[in-house]
Order: structure tokens, then C-alpha cells, then sequence
């Protein structure tokens, strides 16, 4: 799964390889978080257009928010079959821009975040699919997820799923639900060349969504209390005193 990204890029970079028509500018987040607003890329009128969703999708058929799972990631796997998704997959498919995402790695009592980030630091796009919930009073929410695949031999060690990532010579393909259908569209649902991405642990102050530095994506280094258990120290033995009968000992 993908449950934090980031988008460091600055937004002339991020522009120049997506090429939508609108100039936004953003700062850059180090620590993206399920139900905050995100950047995607979709495809209007034959023009690509940024905008703002929330990262969490909605179908539009769904009554009461808060009584429906917070939908952040889709599996490609079942994208065409879910009803939750393949509406969107068939009409509304769209790219995510970031620069990496982080992953957390079981290790015995705990969990070690790594961060996936491509190895050239240039933006990637991962696949997504958005919905436009209408609630009761009219009012309306974009929102989307990630589609994400099992991961790659090189990433497996960390996490067994992955977003799925759009080459720039694929974007085309998977906006363009008008021409392109689902079908065709999903044979860019697979995993990441090996090549393309570098991972290291990073801190655990990434758990708290409230954080949002540069920081957080710096190499972090466990104790070495924590990478090995120290050897407990023998206590030495007590010299046994041998009786003397009442006279001293020397030795």
C-alpha cells in the first residue's frame, strides 16, 4: 500500500513534466497524509489540468461519508471489478505527482519506515483514480487514491505493494478514458522497473502526520542498542576461601 508520499519538486519542475495548463504554485510536502488535499493531473477536454482532491476517494454513490472506509489506495489487481473503483477506471483516471513514498517494514516489536524515493530525485507519476462526491445540500468533493501492484524483487524486503508508476511516454494512455478503455489502460498496472527507485530507513517521526520537514526523509541510523543486544557481562565468581583452621592465609 502507499499510505505517505511526498512532493518535493518545485511546481515549475513538477509543470514541466506534466505540461497542464494552469500555474500553481505549492511549497513542498515531506509528508503527504491521507485526507489532505493532493496535487492530480487529469485529462479535460484533450487539455491536461491540475488540481486539488482529497486524497481518499468517495464514489459517487456513497450516502454518508463518514459511515464508508477512507479509500486511499486501489488495488490494480481488482480495479476493474470493485464497484468502488471501476467507474472511475473506465472515466476518470488521472496522475499523482510525487517524488517518493515511504513504506514501513515489520521488524520484531516494531516497525522501521524506509523512504522509496527515485534514484535521478526527479518526479514520478503514480496512477490514480478520482471521484467527484455530490452530498445532500449540493455540495460537491473531489477526491481520489492511489492504484497500487505488488511490489518489485528490489523492494520486497520492505513492503509487498507498490504504487503503480506512469512512464511520461504512457501518460497519454492512462488519461485519456475517452479513447483508451479500461482494459487496455490496465496493462500499465505493474510494478516499478528495479532500476528506478533507492530505499533507506528513515525516522519515526514520519508516524505523526503533523510533521512536515526535510527532515524526515534524511538516512536515520538506529542506536546500536537497537541494531544488536549487547552482551550481558559475566559476573565474576567469588574466590572460594579455603579454611585454614584458624591460621592465616597468604594465597
Amino acid at each position: 500500500m502507499c499510505g505517505r508520499y511526498t512532493v518535493t519538486a518545485s511546481p515549475e519542475t513538477i509543470r514541466a513534466l506534466f505540461r497542464y495548463v494552469e500555474q500553481p504554485g505549492f511549497p513542498p510536502r515531506y509528508n503527504v497524509a491521507p485526507t489532505q488535499p493532493i496535487p492530480v493531473v487529469r485529462l479535460i477536454d484533450a487539455e491536461r489540468h491540475f488540481a486539488l482532491m482529497r486524497w481518499g476517494l468517495l464514489p459517487s454513490w456513497v450516502k454518508d461519508p463518514k459511515t464508508f472506509s477512507l479509500l486511499i489506495n486501489a488495488r490494480g489487481e481488482s480495479v476493474n471489478a470493485k464497484p468502488a473503483f471501476r467507474n472511475a477506471m473506465k472515466r476518470r483516471r488521472c496522475l499523482i505527482p510525487a517524488n517518493g513514498f515511504y513504506e514501513w517494514q515489520a521488524l520484531p516489536g516494531r516497525k522501521q519506515p524506509f523512504y522509496i524515493k527515485t534514484k535521478s530525485g526527479e518526479p514520478i507519476a503514480f496512477a490514480g483514480l478520482w471521484e467527484t462526491w455530490i452530498g445532500p445540500n449540493g455540495e460537491e468533493l473531489d477526491t481520489a487514491a492511489i492504484v497500487t501492484t505488488r511490489t518489485n524483487r528490489a523492494l520486497s524486503p520492505i513492503h509487498d505493494r507498490m504504487p503503480v508508476v506512469i512512464p511520461p511516454d504512457a501518460f497519454d494512455l492512462w488519461l485519456n478514458c475517452r479513447d483508451v478503455d479500461e482494459m487496455t489502460a490496465s496493462a500499465l498496472i505493474a510494478p516499478a522497473q528495479e532500476d528506478l527507485f533507492e530505499a533507506y530507513p528513515v525516522s519515526t517521526a514520519v508516524n505523526r502526520t503533523a510533521n512536515d520537514n526535510p527532515k524526515l526523509i534524511e538516512p536515520f541510523a538506529a542506536p546500536a542498542a537497537e541494531r544488536e543486544p549487547k552482551p550481558t557481562a559475566a559476573k565474576p565468581r567469588p574466590k572460594r576461601v579455603k579454611s585454614d583452621g584458624g591460621q592465616g592465609v597468604l594465597f
